[in-house]
């Protein structure tokens, strides 16, 4: 009880603060808004001259990595799909590809220089790369930006992401199938937003094998943290843990040279990672080829621009197979022909929606109940708060599931009700 009232304390005050800054800086909050709207409408009304400029043209097209692009996962994926694109499609595009722009002060002239040189598409592979596109994007509304996952958007900008929570239930399925401890565990990076869905996946597929399995969880808070990963790792192998999935990006190094330290059993994630070691027991693969295509069929032909916020998306799934599992690697025997069988049905389960809405619900305070609040956490449809704010002490003023009612909510803060 005391912990509610203090937390209820500390969201009051937070309302008045962000009162107190509304007060003092309104001139500032208004030029802002002002600035964005009028970048918005510059964008907007370019639309049918852009569109008419690349309809049937071969467009220039620039991808920018994070990373390397033989990373073995998150880069490398997305730098073959565009290849496989590319290739087959030799009168559509130029590709340029250029790798390791990971800091967000490298992201934004990254972006201007291809945009100078007349690119016609610029793919920002990250994150990271969102608040950059949005500021880029504005001033250059001729030029088509895609994010590799966010959740801000222009009329000349969309965003391509994964639907992981499939992929981290089927990794739940096979983790709880193959340990032989009854403990799993899963390993991610940052804490963003289709990275939360695939571990809620993956607790989900577990529990529906062994409602009574114990699952660890840890986030390293970076992508490219390898030595905290595997640091990680060891210590849940070291704590009975004998499969682990990770989720992401370097990370995925650590976990699989963990377990191959520890002679334990790993899930990959983005590519088939059974390539670096033989204790990678299977994995998710990203395949994003499933949508470049219709990217590229949208700008040509005219309906890339003009379409509502919340329709700026390009999923990858298990439905259109933008999503797929590596093949079992069992060297140890501790899956039976009945647990592959099982493996398989949930699959095709999962690829025609038969397994659904297993993702938990989760307590949000809805927009409109502190108007303090609502100046500082916009809203992203449905009355939901873009940024979860969760008040433990009011449960049941508004929950969520994610793609179900808050499908942008990027899972920033949530709590279990």
């Amino acid at each position: 009880m005391k912990k509610g009232l203090k937390w209820m304390a500390g969201l009051l005050t937070l309302a008045m603060v962000v009162g107190s800054f509304a007060g003092c800086g309104s001139s500032s909050s208004k030029e802002t808004a002002a600035g964005e709207s009028a970048a918005a409408t510059t964008a907007e009304s370019t639309a049918d001259t852009a569109s008419a400029e690349t309809a049937g043209k071969k467009l220039k097209v620039a991808l920018i990595l994070p990373g390397k692009k033989d990373d073995v996962s998150f880069n490398q994926a997305m730098y073959e799909g565009m290849k496989k694109y590319a290739d087959a499609n030799p009168d559509k595009i130029d590709l340029n590809v250029t790798e390791n722009v990971y800091e967000v002060a490298d992201i934004e002239p990254a972006l201007m220089d291809f945009a100078d040189q007349g690119y016609d598409v610029i793919f920002g592979h990250g994150f990271q790369f969102m608040e950059p596109i949005v500021k880029v994007g504005a001033q250059y509304p001729d030029t088509y930006f895609l994010l590799g996952t966010g959740y801000k958007s222009l009329d000349n900008t969309a965003i391509y992401d994964v639907e992981l929570e499939a992929g981290g239930y089927e990794m739940g399925v096979i983790a709880a199938l193959a340990t032989q401890t009854n403990k799993i565990g899963v390993i991610g990076g940052a804490d963003a937003s289709e990275i939360k869905r695939g571990h809620e996946g993956f607790k989900a597929g577990a529990k529906s094998i062994n409602p009574d399995i114990e699952i660890q969880e840890v986030y390293t808070g970076d992508w490219t943290d390898t030595a905290g990963a595997k640091e990680a790792a060891i210590g849940m192998y070291d704590a009975g843990v004998d499969v682990i999935w990770h989720s992401g990006d370097g990370i995925g190094l650590g976990v699989v040279q963990a377990a191959a330290e520890k002679d334990m059993y790993c899930l990959g994630n983005v590519a088939d990672q059974k390539t670096l070691e033989n204790n990678v027991l299977s994995g998710v693969v990203y395949q994003w080829d499933a949508i470049i295509a219709n990217v590229f069929d949208d700008i040509n032909n005219g309906t890339f621009k003009g379409r509502a916020e919340d329709d700026r998306y390009y999923w990858i799934n298990a439905e259109n197979n933008g999503l797929g599992i590596a093949d079992i690697n069992d060297p140890k025997g501790w899956l039976t022909d009945d647990d592959k069988q099982v493996i398989a049905d949930t699959w095709s389960k999962l690829q025609s929606g038969e397994i659904k809405d297993y993702l938990p619900e989760y307590s949000v305070i809805r927009i409109g109940v502190m108007s303090a609040v609502q100046t500082i956490i916009p809203t992203m449809g449905d009355g939901c708060t873009a940024r979860g704010l969760c008040v433990p002490s009011l449960k049941n003023t508004g929950t969520f599931k994610h793609r179900r009612i808050c499908k942008w909510t990027i899972w920033q803060s949530v709590c279990r009700e």
